[in-house]
């Protein structure tokens, strides 16, 4: 029979923002090593449980006792277990000794290297008593605890001290020795303070419900988000405004919020999850007067340091002068809670607008002189250094796009400043956008605010990018800074260690380059960013090094957007740095594959470049009266009559239409590889013949390298 198990550690409170992974870690190891003992049948399921108290996990159709295993073990060869009269050696005596039975038991088989003895017997199954300790401590040391605690006088460790356990197998209370806790235990503790006395199970599958209706406790971390989530939105919707963390916004309402804010949201989400057992939802206010201040500051502030949730009215976008606390205390009188809370926040909000007050006090022009002093790196420079080369390649970018040239120096001057001002220093999260805001306060022009703050975009994957041509001067710029700089002194990013965010900076420069459609060669704009810094800090090669690099990012990308790894291949293949030109090229070899012709034209191209490969053509252009064949002929007559009108094409950007011309080769092509040998014994002949293929080359890869599409090899 089988029957649930169910395992809890009762601990102190646990780290809110590794909870999940811990609980998930936990579970996961744990019913692995049961699987591996068979100790579960195939169809059971596991369920981790995690509260600020507690890891758990239900496991269901878990056996008392695994099933008896036949096993052959294996043993001495045939040649090494007899001697010269037949008879048994030590070595297979010691062999049958070994397994427990006579040598008469033990029979021949075949194995790699020879005929062998072996033995036939029968493992007993394990016994799930007997081996769930070694297992639980086993899923504890394996768990990602990057800091470890001891407690009371023994040697257990945690991430925090554990003062409860209980394991449980159906209705039977196992004995335990795990993390120094000792004897069998159906009991655990409820909610801190809406309990008082111990919850018993009296069979495991009833865990999370009986500790829900006697102890106050939503077990499963999952249910207690969307619990909290629902009644977030639920008071929300009875205010007329919108909690941006929930999951059925109306297109209207979602434009009020960005991807950045809903990914702060769903992370405060999860705290607040971690950090409750039985979730009450309460409403706050604060004073009208702070919203004075940039709704940003007050929304980081009541998010970050107190854990409160903002409201925006559902109109306008605005931030309300309205909260929501979700509190681990449930009372029909809770205004002592709200009181208090009220009265931490206001502590907080009184110095977001001390700070908005004193740096609005002085210009932004005037602290970037004070920029010499902030060193950015002791091989790169000061901040003041970095601006000043930021400045330079915003320029000549802004040049390359058409746009006021000016007015990207003016930001890119401006763009570090607010570095300087007390409430970066105090939420450094907000550099840029408190950087805009000063600069409208000092009457910079609007272009120029809005760049200093968008050229911090795209801080990660899925944040919005800068959105006129300034803005992208700037945010270029700045990332190449980085990407140039960072890489030319060596410090390349390796395996997942990646300190200055150089793949998350690639990203961005890919992005605006591509998504914006900007007409710039990436390798140019690396060799304007290199020119900007002095002469010997950084490597010669760094502009082509770091183009290498970027087309790695470009690839994982592509992939992300839906593109086979094929088609990424047959354009990023070809080194292209003209980035804004890489998804056309695309969608146009994705259309270019479902035509009956791609196939063979891709593994001729395979085949012709296995060709070239092994061989070196003496011509650059094929001689036509060399030709003898009616198949060449007709094949550098067809390509002779395309490759102009490819090349207008590619040069036009229709690059659908230049690979759907190229359809119209096939027959020439399949026909020369059928009746014509290339390498022909005259060697004239032969060159002729090799330089018509590199013209044929060059016809097929116009737009993309139409070999990677070839699902065959193809013989040379």
């Amino acid at each position: 029979m089988t029957r649930t198990l169910l395992v809890e550690l009762l601990t102190e409170e646990l780290p809110p923002k590794s909870l999940e992974v811990l609980s998930t870690a936990f579970a996961n190891r744990l019913f692995d090593l049961l699987v591996q003992d068979r100790l579960v049948d195939g169809n059971s399921r596991w369920q981790s449980l995690a509260t600020p108290r507690r890891l758990a996990v239900v496991i269901d159709a878990v056996l008392s006792q695994a099933p008896d295993k036949p096993v052959t073990i294996s043993g001495p060869p045939v040649s090494a277990a007899l001697d010269k009269e037949g008879k048994p050696t030590p070595a297979l005596l010691g062999f049958a000794k070994k397994c427990g039975v006579p040598v008469e038991k033990l029979r021949r088989a075949r194995a790699e290297k020879g005929e062998v003895f072996v033995c036939d017997t029968v493992l007993d199954g394990s016994r799930l008593s007997h081996a769930l300790d070694l297992h639980i401590e086993d899923a504890i040391r394996k768990l990602p605890i990057p800091k470890l605690m001891r407690w009371g006088s023994g040697d257990a460790q945690f991430v925090r001290p554990v003062h409860g356990l209980v394991i449980m197998h159906g209705t039977e209370v196992l004995d335990s020795d795990v993390l120094g806790l000792k004897g069998g235990n159906n009991t655990t503790l409820g909610h801190r303070f809406l309990t008082s006395e111990p919850i018993t199970f009296v069979q495991a599958q009833d865990y999370e419900d009986v500790l829900q209706q006697n102890g106050y406790v939503i077990a499963s971390f999952d249910k207690r988000r969307d619990r909290i989530a629902t009644s977030l939105g639920d008071h929300a919707a009875t205010l007329k405004a919108v909690w941006f963390g929930h999951a059925n916004l109306s297109p209207q309402e979602a434009i009020l919020l960005s991807d950045g804010e809903r990914a702060k949201v769903s992370q405060l989400l999860d705290e607040v999850t971690a950090l409750v057992e039985w979730p009450a939802i309460y409403e706050g206010h604060f004073d009208k007067e702070f919203l004075v201040v940039p709704q940003e500051c007050l929304m980081l502030s009541m998010m970050q340091h107190q854990k409160y949730f903002p409201l925006l009215d559902k109109t306008t976008g605005k931030l309300l002068n309205r909260f929501l606390i979700v509190s681990n205390l449930e009372t029909s009188d809770p205004k002592n809670i709200i009181a208090g809370n009220e009265r931490v926040l206001r502590a907080r909000l009184s110095d977001a607008r001390f700070f908005f007050d004193q740096d609005r006090k002085t210009r932004l022009e005037t602290r970037v002189p004070r920029l010499a002093a902030v060193v950015y790196h002791n091989k790169l420079g000061s901040q003041l250094e970095r601006v000043q080369r930021i400045q330079k390649c915003a320029s000549a970018i802004a040049e390359k796009l058409g746009a006021n040239t000016e007015h990207a120096e003016r930001a890119a001057w401006l763009s570090k400043a607010d570095l300087l001002t007390d409430m970066v220093g105090e939420f450094p999260e907000l550099q840029g956008t408190m950087g805009q805001y000063y600069a409208r306060h000092d009457g910079e022009d609007a272009t120029v605010a809005r760049a200093i703050e968008a050229h911090y975009h795209p801080r990660f994957a899925a944040d919005t990018l800068p959105e006129d041509n300034i803005g992208c001067a700037v945010a270029l710029a700045d990332k190449l800074d980085t990407l140039v700089g960072i890489y030319g002194i060596g410090l390349v990013p390796t395996g997942d260690k990646d300190p200055f965010g150089l793949r998350r900076q690639a990203l961005g420069v890919l992005r605006i380059l591509s998504e914006r459609a900007l007409p710039l060669d990436l390798l140019e704009l690396l060799q304007i960013a290199k020119l900007t810094f002095p002469p010997g800090v950084l490597a010669d090669s760094v502009a082509v090094d770091v183009h290498g690099f970027m087309l790695e990012r470009l690839r994982n990308y592509l992939r992300e957007r839906g593109f086979a790894q094929d088609e990424v291949e047959a354009v990023v293949g070809q080194n292209p740095t003209r980035v804004d030109q890489v998804i056309p090229r695309l969608s146009a070899v994705q259309a270019f594959r479902a035509l009956p012709e791609a196939q063979s034209l891709a593994s001729a191209n395979k085949r012709i470049r296995n060709i070239l490969r092994k061989t070196t053509v003496a011509q650059t252009e094929p001689d036509p009266a060399l030709l003898t064949e009616k198949a060449e002929k007709n094949l550098y007559a067809a390509t002779s009559r395309l490759l102009p009108s490819v090349r207008s094409l590619v040069s036009s950007r229709d690059y659908a239409a230049a690979l759907r011309i190229l359809a119209g080769v096939r027959k020439e092509v399949d026909t020369f590889f059928d009746e014509v040998m290339v390498m022909a014994d005259e060697p004239i002949v032969r060159d002729n013949r090799l330089a018509l293929l590199a013209q044929l080359e060059t016809l097929l890869n116009q737009v993309a390298d139409i070999s990677k599409l070839a699902t065959l090899s193809s013989a040379g």
